[in-house]
This record gives C-alpha cells, sequence and structure tokens, in this order.
C-alpha cells in the first residue's frame, strides 16, 4: 500500500471545510492546500471566504492568494502547481490536506484531466457577452450544433461548462469533446475523500449568515476597489457580479445581496451534484472523532 496520502476534505460552500482542514491538519500535524478556484486570487478575500489570517497561522497553507485576478489559471496549472507542493510535503508527512469546493480541481489533482488548448481573454470576454445577450438556450443550441457528443453530456443547467467548451470549439474549429479523453493519470500517492454535509435548510441557513458576515466584513468596498478588473474572468463570480450590478445602478444593494444568497445557494446544488459522482464518504461537520477514527482505519 502507498504510504503518502493526500486527505481531500470536499464538500458544499459553507458547509465547515476549512474548520475541519485545520483540525485534520492539526491532527496529523501536516499542512494544508487549498484547492479552491478563487481563493487563489490575493484580491478576493471576503467575497471567497478565504482563510483568516488566523487559520493561515494556525496550519501551513499552500496555494492561497498567489495569483493576480489579471492572470489566467486553470485546473492544470493548479495540478501542477499542487504536485509539485505535494512532494515537499510528502518529505516530510506522509500525510497531506487538500481542501476546497472546486471539484475540478481536486479531481485534476488526484486523477490528472486532459489537457484543454488555450483560450485568450478575448475570445472568453465574446463567449460571456453571447450568454449574457442571448441566454443559456442559444449557447446549447451553439453546442449542440458544433459538438452533439458533449451536448449530451454537459450539465444542462451549468453555464461555465457549456462556456467553456464553446470557448475551446471556437478557438479551435474542433468538437470540444475531442479533447476530453478523461484517461486517469498516475499518482504517486492514493487520495481519501471526506465530505462534509448538512440538511439542505441547515446549509442555506449557513449561507445566508455567511453573506451577511461578508456584508458586514466590508465586501461592498472590496468589490469597489476590483471596479478596474470586472472584466477578468476570476470576477465574473458570485458575490462579485452582484455587487457590480449594484454599482452599475441596475438593481438596489437589498437585491444584490438576495441574489448573492441565491446565487450561492445554486452554486451549493451543483456543488453537491459534481461530488455525488465522486467517491466521498460523508460525514456531518460536527462529527470530527469520527472522521479521525474512519481516516485513522484506512491510513
Amino acid at each position: 500500500m502507498n504510504a503518502k496520502t493526500v486527505v481531500v476534505v470536499a464538500g458544499p460552500t459553507a458547509s465547515g471545510k476549512t474548520a475541519l482542514a485545520i483540525e485534520l491538519a492539526q491532527y496529523f500535524g501536516t499542512e494544508i492546500i487549498s484547492a479552491d478556484a478563487r481563493q487563489c486570487y490575493r484580491q478576493m478575500n471576503i467575497g471567497t471566504a478565504k482563510p483568516t489570517s488566523v487559520e493561515l497561522e494556525m496550519v501551513p497553507h499552500h496555494l492561497v492568494g498567489h495569483k493576480d485576478v489579471w492572470e489566467s489559471y486553470s485546473a492544470g496549472q493548479f495540478a501542477c502547481e499542487a504536485l509539485k507542493v505535494l512532494e515537499h510535503i510528502f518529505a516530510k508527512h506522509s500525510v497531506a490536506i487538500v481542501v476546497g469546493g472546486s471539484g475540478l480541481y481536486l479531481r485534476a489533482l488526484c486523477r490528472g484531466i486532459d489537457e484543454m488548448p488555450p483560450v485568450n481573454e478575448a475570445l472568453r470576454q465574446h463567449v460571456n457577452a453571447l450568454w449574457q445577450e442571448r441566454g443559456l438556450a442559444f449557447l446549447l443550441k451553439e453546442l449542440q450544433q458544433y459538438d452533439p457528443t458533449y451536448y449530451h453530456q454537459v450539465d444542462k443547467s451549468n453555464p461555465a461548462r457549456v462556456k467553456r467548451a464553446l470557448e475551446v470549439i471556437y478557438a479551435t474549429g474542433k468538437p470540444y469533446s475531442s479533447f476530453r479523453k478523461q484517461e486517469p493519470f498516475p499518482r504517486p500517492f492514493r487520495s481519501l475523500w471526506i465530505g462534509l454535509h448538512l440538511p439542505r435548510q441547515v446549509l442555506y441557513q449557513r449561507i445566508h449568515q455567511r453573506v451577511e458576515h461578508m456584508m458586514a466584513q466590508g465586501l461592498l468596498k472590496e468589490v469597489e476597489s476590483l471596479l478596474p478588473y470586472r472584466h477578468y474572468h476570476p470576477l465574473k463570480t458570485v458575490g462579485y457580479s452582484e455587487l457590480f450590478s449594484y454599482l452599475d445602478g441596475l438593481i438596489t444593494l437589498d437585491q444584490a445581496v438576495d441574489l448573492i444568497k441565491q446565487h450561492t445557494r445554486n452554486y451549493a446544488k451543483r456543488q453537491l451534484t459534481w461530488f455525488s459522482r465522486e467517491p466521498i464518504q460523508w460525514f456531518a461537520p460536527d462529527k470530527v472523532q469520527d472522521i479521525f477514527a474512519y481516516l485513522e482505519q484506512k491510513i
């Protein structure tokens, strides 16, 4: 059995992943890698629920706030960086903790993903404009025309997946599905996936409380400071796009906050759908001792 183990802490937003990851890292005397597609940006702090300075000091964290919002970053790039970090962690420890709600990043690290051709920012903005102006239904028709194979596979309620496929199709003139080999890459470690699960209404309550806390922390000021960069892909995300609409005078602040809550709930649903396809052992967030016992048995 491989002596090196990655413990993956997954689950929907606001489920308590950060707190559990810190407890696990302290328990095993090891370090944490963040697998979050937004916490990697140094300018995005409050709206991404980035670990606090106190939490970052409790346990060594990696790949948090190491990119700028104007830099492109992908799951493949994350996996390359995380594998290098794991080499250093495994030189000292037999266990490493990887935590995040970005399912594609976790999959890329643990099993690898297909390399996709690069897409320039202008084309990405063009596809996003099509989505905003003509809607998801139009994008789905485009996808059905140019790549019927992927059209039948994609989550048709997830604009990000549809837009990503069209970006590659428009950039290369080839079907997105032609780049998806979906063959696992060998890894020098085994992974054990822990998922945090709560009753839906409890999760929604935690989401609402988190959004209120973010606003009290100064999320609006953070968003105002990022206005010059709003056209970059990382900022077209929940918590930022709604407040940009408020600053544009399109909606009231109360409406923006309500939309952030609604869109975060929708995001949590998509995360749960994604993670339902992964080899996860689910626990309630307060069952920490059960999680320790499970991992001790496995490791």
